[in-house]
């Protein structure tokens, strides 16, 4: 190997090994920091924001609430992360396509989602996943990494049919682990699709430390493999996530590829309500540190001083989340019991003769 090569080598190896700077806006405090630019968002599109974060933290907190009380089937809270999951859908356009983790019900839901869906969702009810027909996303993925190579088909999708839309996919940490994950980032950066990979940090692959997961000083900087755009973000700062994830759809959009996204956040609950105890991996110290860093006060403190934020308007967005959640989980349990027999008949467009069997047998011994 020659001099010249063997140096341009040791350049890519030493790049990889370093830590990518942070992406963010506003600090802990609400305040934007020296040098940093606030979007140019308008008051109401800032209150709106604001709004859905407040309306996702009622959410979130009654959903745990239901799951424990046994109305729920499986359910990821996510409390703490909504700055990650709230500021990247905002960026984005309704005919771009959300391939979600089990974790991202907030994304779909101000996407378009019914809400009572998202409960249905959870109880493993097959209308959970019947979408309206003008709605762009796919049902959450249990299975951890596999909408990554998903968002690359669709995006592929996008790109041939010409439409000045994108795909965007999430996962966390440990979906950054996953094969999947490297071969969706491969196959996009090769055409160059129109999508971006949105990685929620926060930390833990349910309880697996991130540093046990992985050697790389930060998840971004895995997109150098992939050939791709990689960032790290503030993800508990929800102007800078609108901000990155803004500026990856319009690279998107002029054709240069994909954006590796990497949002660096916590969630203050457990991994999910099926016998998660995060005190058994995680420090009351580390929590509290977090806690400081909460997306709530911190965007609600920009806006009030700039006086578009009030008592009265958390008040009413507490009261709307409240509301939006008792009426979606009594319109969700109204919703028929599924049977066996209707969940076969919802597999195919023609249901094969030897399904039609079991389904009839399954109906006699239901009956």
């Amino acid at each position: 190997m020659n001099s010249v090569k063997a140096k341009e080598l040791q350049q890519i190896q030493y790049a990889a090994m370093q830590p990518i700077t942070m992406f963010s806006i506003l600090d802990n405090q609400g305040n934007v920091k020296p040098g940093a630019a606030a979007p140019e968002l308008t008051n109401e599109q800032l209150r709106e924001l604001m709004r859905r974060m407040v309306i996702t933290r009622i959410w979130d907190q009654r959903a745990v609430s239901l799951g424990r009380q046994g109305r729920l089937g499986f359910y990821a809270p996510v409390s703490g992360q909504e700055a990650a999951m709230i500021g990247s859908q905002f960026a984005l356009a309704k005919d771009d396509f959300i391939l979600p983790g089990y974790r991202d019900i907030p994304e779909l839901i101000w996407h378009g989602m019914p809400p009572h869906m998202a409960f249905l969702y959870s109880k493993g009810h097959q209308q959970g996943g019947q979408f309206p027909a003008d709605f762009h996303g796919l049902m959450p993925q249990i299975i951890i990494g596999a909408q990554i190579v998903q968002a690359a088909g669709v995006a592929m999708g996008l790109k041939k049919r010409g439409r000045k839309n994108i795909a965007i996919t999430y996962t966390g940490d440990g979906g950054s682990s996953q094969g999947d994950f490297y071969e969706g980032m491969n196959f996009a950066g090769v055409f160059k699709l129109p999508v971006i990979f949105f990685v929620q940090n926060n930390g833990y692959a349910i309880s697996v430390p991130r540093e046990k997961q992985t050697a790389a000083a930060t998840l971004a900087q895995k997109a150098i493999a992939a050939g791709i755009a990689g960032v790290q973000i503030d993800g508990m700062d929800a102007l800078a996530v609108y901000q990155a994830v803004t500026d990856a759809r319009e690279r998107a959009l002029r054709g240069e590829g994909p954006t590796l996204i990497e949002a660096v956040n916590y969630r203050f609950g457990p991994h999910s309500l099926s016998g998660d105890d995060p005190t058994r991996y995680r420090s009351n110290e580390e929590k509290d540190e977090w806690e400081h860093k909460d997306p709530l006060p911190r965007l609600r403190k920009y806006l009030q001083r700039l006086g578009i934020w009030s008592e009265e308007d958390e008040t009413k967005a507490i009261d709307e989340g409240k509301t939006m959640v008792n009426d979606a989980i009594k319109k969700a349990e109204s919703v028929e019991k599924m049977t066996i027999p209707g969940l076969i008949d919802t597999l195919f467009a023609v249901t094969p003769e030897y399904y039609q069997e079991q389904a009839a047998e399954f109906a006699k011994q239901e009956g």
